[in-house]
């Protein structure tokens, strides 16, 4: 049930809201940083950079000076500049009732690291493997401080634990997870056993009925790992806009340690191969004519062009949100003589050499998409190594060498096309990591956006989307009814010039959910209406106040609040138990 607000209530509330309780009204955050979005018609493009020694050691006490950055080779200034530092001061515990998505809310406090297990593309063993490595990772690190969360993706990414730093509380979440096997796993085609190359002979039509057959099989298992594939591209996807929605709101560089055996597609934002140059350089003793002929490598661009735009879209939420992921693949060293093991359910004869060198070209391929994702989002990529904690740590070691730097383009034009970035440091022997640039999309002009769908999926997950900022409090009114106040982030919704006024457009949306995750009772509010300028300091000063009304069902256990910006689809919920 929706309804529009009328610009009696809006200036009614937001003239009332000194009289709002203490806990509601807005709070000043310490040094909190934008994201690349709207932000009252600017865009600012934030750029995380890491700096290191020949060593990998972190190089500190740089300056803004000391950085220059340019987009498609064009120097830009330097607005914003933020040295590697211990983030947000934890706000104080809010009250019964009450409820936010702001930074301080949801982080203690310095740089994030997300620890995310990957069973969807990930066999049993592997996901097994990674949760111990995770374990034992967790256990070294004690009590140093450091903030991580706890993910995984299965049909849906899911939050095992929020940010802490304490061991004992991760080490808790990851042990609690159990490794789920994948629903369809890729099987190698039967081999035939035809003899001799003849085409007549005894054995002739035998042999053609066995090769027909195993072509028929082959077939029918190809469609098997064709719509398997086509699901854990749509997943991954709907992961990486999620981790968008999730992070975005946090200030700083958000570390994603991705744990996987594989991903579906690469990041690349040129319809293009790997170039022979390249393919000899990554694979000096495979025969191919191109990454194209390698069956991982076929795989990740083609599911990269079939799915191009949402991919795009993904990619510049992924820069917006200031997420570097660190792929890791699960499978440890390799040889190739591994997958004979699971080949030999066949029980044919096989040439071992050459199936090792097949399938390994494929791992190579695997590995050369997660290298290439770790590039486009400034991270790096730990393949081929067993001490998968090791990787982690490498991850996080980056954190302390990360600064931010912001400019707002000098291209002012938002025309969806790829911008390069390239971060230099004007001091000798550094070694300088950024994401490569990003898509300059604005989504407020998207046709085919689909916002009711974005709302729901973040209404469902179990960890709040910060995208727009707000605190909300939970109040009983009379028996069974509620009074939802929203306060809203002025400062995180888009506003168009209207004449003199500025426009906004939100949906607010309160639901209420029962014991067993299915939504009971739902209400939102549509704010559409220009403001004039002194109601428009105003918001952003102390924030778009707006109430909701509604009944309490019978089950009614837990509450959900989402608020939506209509112009650019940008989106922020929180969750948790009824007020009382």
């Amino acid at each position: 049930m929706s309804r529009c607000i009328s610009p009696f209530v809006v200036a009614s509330t937001l003239a009332a809201i000194m009289a709002v309780p203490s806990v509601l009204r807005a709070q000043e955050t310490t040094a909190e940083i934008p994201s690349v979005t709207i932000r009252a018609n600017t865009r600012l493009v934030l750029v995380d950079v890491v700096v290191t020694d020949k060593k990998g050691q972190p190089i500190t006490g740089l300056k803004a000076e000391d950085f220059t950055v340019e987009e498609n080779g064009k120097k830009q200034k330097v607005s914003v500049f933020v040295p590697p530092g211990p983030g947000l001061t934890p706000a104080a515990q809010l009250s019964p009732g009450v409820y936010s998505n702001r930074p301080e809310h949801l982080s203690p406090g310095g740089p994030l690291t997300v620890i995310l297990l990957d069973a969807i593309n990930s066999p049993f063993r592997d996901q097994a493997y990674g949760r111990l490595q995770m374990l034992k990772y967790v256990q070294e690190q004690g009590d140093s401080g450091r903030q991580m969360a706890v993910m995984t993706l299965t049909d849906q990414l899911r939050v095992l634990q929020q940010f802490t730093s304490d061991p004992h509380i991760l080490g808790t979440a990851i042990k609690n997870y159990k490794p789920q096997t994948q629903p369809v796993a890729a099987m190698a085609p039967p081999v035939s056993t035809a003899a001799g190359g003849g085409t007549s002979g005894p054995g002739t039509a035998v042999n053609l009925a066995i090769d027909s057959a195993a072509a028929a099989v082959g077939s029918f298992q190809d469609i098997q790992v064709s719509y398997e594939l086509e699901r854990r591209t749509i997943v991954t996807i709907q992961a990486m806009q999620s981790l968008s929605r999730m992070l975005a709101g946090l200030p700083g560089r958000k570390t994603v340690v991705w744990l996987a055996a594989a991903l579906p597609f690469d990041l690349i934002p040129e319809e293009r191969n790997i170039s022979e140059a390249e393919l000899q350089a990554t694979l000096p003793s495979v025969k191919q004519k191109s990454l194209g002929t390698i069956g991982s490598g076929s795989i990740a661009a083609e599911q990269r062009q079939l799915h191009n735009e949402d991919i795009r879209r993904a990619e510049a939420g992924l820069a917006s949100a200031g997420i570097a992921i660190y792929p890791v693949d699960l499978r440890g060293l390799m040889s190739g003589m591994e997958f004979l093991r699971d080949d030999s359910a066949n029980r044919q004869a096989v040439d071992s050499s050459g199936r090792a060198i097949a399938r390994m070209s494929d791992v190579s391929a695997d590995q050369e998409t997660m290298r290439e994702i770790a590039a486009e989002t400034g991270g790096k990529a730990y393949v081929n190594q067993n001490e998968i904690k090791d990787g982690v740590a490498l991850a996080v070691s980056d954190e302390k060498a990360s600064y931010t730097i912001g400019y707002y383009p000098e291209n002012k034009k938002w025309d969806g096309k790829y911008r390069s970035i390239k971060a230099k440091v004007n001091q000798g022997d550094t070694e300088v990591r950024c994401r490569k640039g990003y898509f300059a999309i604005d989504t407020s002009q998207l046709k085919d956006r689909r916002d009711d769908q974005d709302v729901a999926a973040s209404l469902k997950s179990n960890a709040p989307a910060t995208q727009v900022l707000f605190m909300a409090q939970c109040k009983s009114t009379s028996q069974n009814k509620v009074r939802v106040v929203f306060l809203v982030d002025g400062h995180t919704l888009s506003a168009e010039d209207s004449g003199a006024n500025k426009k906004m457009n939100v949906s607010l949306y309160a639901t209420i959910y029962g014991s067993d995750g299915k939504m009971l009772a739902n209400r939102s509010i549509k704010v559409d209406r220009a403001f004039d300028a002194a109601t428009y300091a105003q918001i952003l000063e102390k924030g778009m106040m707006v109430p909701i009304d509604m009944d309490v069902p019978t089950g009614g256990k837990d509450v959900r609040l989402a608020v939506l910006d209509n112009k650019t689809g940008l989106i922020g919920t929180v969750n948790g138990p009824l007020g009382q």
